[in-house]
């Protein structure tokens, strides 16, 4: 049988066979089989992971206290919605770095329920995450298409109620194998290539549910962005105007580029590794394979760092909370630096506007505007 443990002397042709060819017949001792990299990508990983860490760590815990330091913005839905990706994003920020640095850099082996219990944290952290995307996805979907009813629909309390139930279903699910869903064979031979003690059966169920999140989120934008193309095709042809044909345009290419931003980046940073997963759970991987995997893998974390950026960073309101909160820091400490008065600006509590979906209010008076035209083809219909 064919071990795992990597011989104490190869030559130079057997090495390479070693790290390119699948090992069918396995068997694991210790956790040494799924400790592949080299020197030198456990240096790249290792600056990665001290980087992107630290800065993901810094941008979401920042987002949590402005949000959680406004009042107005705490009354928003919008805006739970984004602190519950930041809340998930400071856990994968601490989780996976810490975790994975402990794994691959110091190689510390741990056993069955000291390993679980890590993953468990990683996996909650990043299913949180993408959860967390698909309900802001939504918000603006209903934002858009249900203008009129938005605020009746969307209550404070049903996002809250939304919110506890993406993170109960998550904790549950991140938790399983800890729970008892785990390799059965323990490590003679191990189940998955890619995690120790993992399920295939768990592993193929997790890597499903995450791929039908990321094709919702994708539906919810693709819907948003049909929507506000329409809208701005009825309002050209309502005013007749010549210069609405470009600014149609102008509208159309701006939406086009911030969607496709994001998708872009959601799908970029967790395709890779979910391939990698699908994989694994048919086919035996390769050394080389786990350690592209490795790499893939800190793409999540990537993803959580950009996170803050596209969707939080880019409100408005968000923004000057943010100048509001610092100004207060600076008379807190007696700084004599003096500010323009930002409380004006900030939303009231009132304010039925959909401003998380843009960086300016360009959209959110598109928004409003819908139900302005559904009123006004009423009357017309009536009359």
């Amino acid at each position: 049988m064919e071990e795992w443990e990597i011989p104490t002397s190869l030559g130079p042709t057997e090495a390479k066979e070693n790290t390119s060819s699948p090992i069918v017949n396995r068997s694991c001792e210790n956790l040494e089989c799924y400790m592949v990299l080299t020197e030198a990508e456990k240096t790249a990983i290792g600056s990665i992971c001290f980087l992107g860490g630290p800065i993901t760590l810094l941008e979401n815990a920042l987002v949590l206290g402005v949000i959680a330091a406004t009042a107005t913005l705490r009354q928003r839905p919008s805006y739970l919605f984004i602190a519950s990706l930041a809340l998930a994003d400071v856990f994968a920020s601490c989780f996976f770095t810490t975790s994975f640095l402990d794994f691959h850099l110091f190689r510390r082996s741990d056993g069955p329920t000291a390993y679980l219990f890590k993953l468990g944290g990683v996996t909650m952290a990043f299913t949180s995450s993408v959860g967390s995307l698909l309900l802001t996805a939504l918000d603006r979907y209903l934002c858009i298409h249900q203008a009129c009813s938005y605020k009746v629909m969307l209550t404070r309390r049903r996002a809250l109620l939304s919110l506890l139930i993406l993170w109960s279903a998550t904790i549950f699910i991140s938790f399983l194998p800890l729970m008892g869903w785990r390799c059965p064979t323990v490590l003679s031979p191990p189940c998955s290539s890619l995690f120790p003690y993992i399920n295939q059966g768990y592993l193929a169920c997790w890597t499903s549910f995450i791929l039908v999140l990321l094709a919702l989120i994708l539906w919810a934008y693709a819907l948003i962005l049909w929507k506000a193309h329409r809208h701005v095709s009825s309002m050209t042809n309502l005013q007749g105007a010549a210069g609405t044909g470009q600014a149609r345009m102008r509208m159309d290419i701006r939406l086009a580029r911030m969607f496709g931003l994001i998708l872009l980046i959601l799908v970029g940073c967790w395709l890779p590794a979910l391939s990698f997963m699908l994989v694994d759970v048919s086919v035996v991987l390769t050394h080389t394979q786990q350690r592209a995997f490795a790499f893939c893998s800190t793409l999540c974390l990537v993803n959580s760092a950009v996170n803050p950026l596209l969707y939080a960073l880019r409100c408005r309101e968000l923004r000057v909370a943010l100048l509001q909160l610092l100004q207060r820091l600076c008379e807190t400490g007696r700084c004599k630096q003096t500010t323009d008065d930002l409380t004006s600006q900030l939303p009231s509590k009132e304010d039925n506007n959909c401003t998380a979906f843009t960086e300016n209010n360009e959209m959110p008076r598109t928004l409003r505007s819908i139900s302005e035209m559904v009123n006004d083809e009423k009357k017309n219909f009536r009359e």
